[in-house]
């Protein structure tokens, strides 16, 4: 209600209760106000009540929600089903314009404000995560792998010479198949191993560039956030070399924003060399539903031109589960979950190295990886390698989503290329392992839960194969190498769980 409202409510009810009410509302406009004038994430979250008076507000904006509104077009915000109205908050009609997705909708103010300030908040937060000198984002409603052939495609009409792009071996499907629907050509960049861990092979990447020509490269296509032993690749030499060639540079940060050391790799390749685009997924750095990604750069100009690639008006769906969230936690919120996420990370990999030591494995010694951990299976891989699978389909029926279990020899053929090792980024790896992840929101309670049900699994296989008598073992080279990792175990699930079966 407005101050006329209220002061016609005082010939109703006792002014003094009325005006008591209407102090109580001016706290809540004075935090939406705030929101609009600074663009900032607040530093303490709101309650549900000042979120929903800030939506409600926002959706009687759209023209949809307009009182006696005469809709004669194609698109009128028409909605059949009032369940669906009100699970979107009746925002009905996207954001942006068919020609920008970052353009102002005149039917729909409201939900073009609710778009503006919900790039602002995320952009608070990417600085505030630890890179301080990105100069714009914007929430695109689609996941990593499509919003990186966004990126890709993009950069086209700025090198059309350019038919390759070199990629530092990362086995998540969705990255490697960005690159073909773009109409790209990937080159592969294998890993080396230094102890434990897979490193980008710069020496590789520099071979390729001077061997295919650099104006016949698109971009470098870097990762940061990845399985062990996989670790982040060296962006900051990575920057330098494609400074140093004019070479573009799209790092994939999908759940990268969590971890500071990620977040650090990107402001200092910045810095120090190249980097023309970051890309980070909702779901996996927000816990918000799936569908959403963030694209972000040190470029305003570029950082424009991608969302004007965008073909179309776009679902408001992630920016508005993104904005709820943010104004639920608050900054200070944010930095809560990010500083509980490093103290999991701690917590699961001092517990996982211990349970290995009690089974004679052993924890890898991956110190670059700041999310994910990896455990050998060497003893179970030394009997057969059905063990290795079946502990896998072991967790997943006792409800352990998330771990990947990678046996030895794999093979994959993904759009057209051949990879082998498949899930463990490399044609060689010296040992099967498993993965285990400690992922934003993660509780102590997970992570005992998870160790006590992979310690009885490993103890029900060990014991199945002190029972079986010896067998000759597979081998990944009779014609088995073309068989699904999942159908060896019987279950097509029991290893390429969620994580890595949509390799996102």
């Amino acid at each position: 209600m407005n101050r006329e409202s209220f002061a016609a409510g005082e010939r109703l009810v006792s002014p003094a209760y009325v005006r008591q009410g209407c102090e109580a509302r001016r706290s809540h406009e004075h935090l939406i106000r705030l929101l609009l004038e600074k663009g900032k994430c607040p530093e303490d979250g709101w309650d549900e009540s000042t979120q929903e008076l800030f939506l409600q507000e926002l959706a009687i904006m759209d023209s949809n929600n307009f009182l006696g509104n005469c809709g004669v077009g194609e698109r009128e915000g028409r909605v059949a089903s009032s369940l669906v109205a009100r699970r979107h908050y009746r925002f009905i009609h996207g954001i942006g314009r068919s020609g920008d997705i970052a353009a102002v909708q005149p039917k729909a103010a409201g939900s073009s404000l609710l778009n503006k300030i919900t790039n602002s908040l995320v952009l608070d937060i990417i600085k505030l995560a630890g890179v301080q000198t990105v100069a714009n984002c914007f929430v695109v409603p689609m996941a990593t792998g499509m919003s990186l052939t966004l990126c890709f495609l993009t950069l086209r009409h700025k090198r059309p010479r350019a038919k390759y792009i070199l990629w530092p071996r990362i086995d998540q499907k969705s990255c490697f198949k960005s690159m073909v629907t773009a109409g790209f050509e990937p080159v592969v960049i294998e890993n080396v191993r230094d102890g434990d861990e897979l490193r980008t092979d710069l020496s590789a990447v520099e071979a390729a560039i001077q061997e295919l020509g650099p104006d016949h490269v698109l971009c470098i296509h870097s990762t940061t956030s990845c399985f062990a032993p996989r670790v982040p690749d060296r962006l900051e030499e990575l920057a330098v070399m494609c400074a140093r060639y004019d070479i573009p540079h799209i790092v994939n940060n999908a759940y990268g924003m969590q971890a500071s050391k990620c977040m650090h790799l990107i402001q200092q390749g910045a810095r120090v060399g190249r980097i023309d685009a970051f890309v980070q997924s909702l779901d996996k750095n927000f816990m918000v539903p799936v569908g959403g990604a963030i694209i972000a750069g040190f470029n305003d100009a570029f950082i424009q031109e991608i969302s004007k690639m965008y073909p179309g008006r776009a679902s408001a769906s992630p920016s508005l589960d993104v904005l709820i969230t943010l104004l639920s936690l608050g900054s200070n919120g944010y930095k809560r979950l990010l500083k509980e996420r490093k103290e999991m990370f701690s917590y699961l990999s001092s517990k996982l190295k211990k349970l290995s030591e009690a089974f004679s494995e052993r924890l890898l010694h991956t110190p670059h990886n700041p999310i994910s951990l990896a455990m050998t299976l060497q003893t179970l891989d030394e009997h057969q390698d059905k063990a290795v699978t079946q502990l896998g389909s072991m967790l997943f029926t006792r409800q352990v989503s998330g771990a990947r279990v990678v046996p030895l020899g794999a093979v994959q053929t993904v759009s057209g290329h051949t990879f082998r090792g498949f899930m463990s980024h490399a044609d060689d790896y010296p040992c099967a392992y498993l993965n285990a992840a400690a992922a934003i929101g993660m509780q102590a309670q997970e992570v005992d839960l998870f160790i006590k049900r992979l310690d009885k699994c490993l103890k029900a296989v060990q014991k199945e194969q002190n029972k079986a008598s010896p067998v000759p073992q597979a081998s990944w080279g009779d014609g088995a190498e073309e068989a699904d990792i999942g159908e060896v175990a019987g279950n097509p699930e029991n290893v390429l769980c969620d994580t890595c079966q949509d390799a996102s």
